[in-house]
């Protein structure tokens, strides 16, 4: 399944900075859709999830599930 992407607000974190470093950008305004693209290729692909998805690994970020 394909999702238009062409109506979605791009914002990336705070502590990324401008300096052309590592980020990850995500999209807002598509309905049920939570879209993740690479800053520096914003025309290239973007991964999709659904909202609880994105919900629950942004959960487990805050909470430290991630190390190494």
């Amino acid at each position: 399944m394909t999702t238009d992407l062409a109506s979605a607000m791009w914002f990336k974190s705070s502590y990324s900075g401008n300096n052309g470093g590592d980020c990850v950008e995500v999209g807002a305004g598509i309905p049920n859709t939570v879209p993740v693209r690479d800053s520096k290729a914003p025309h290239g692909p973007a991964l999709t999830f659904e909202p609880a998805a994105w919900n629950a690994f942004i959960t487990a970020v805050k909470a430290g599930d991630f190390t190494g």
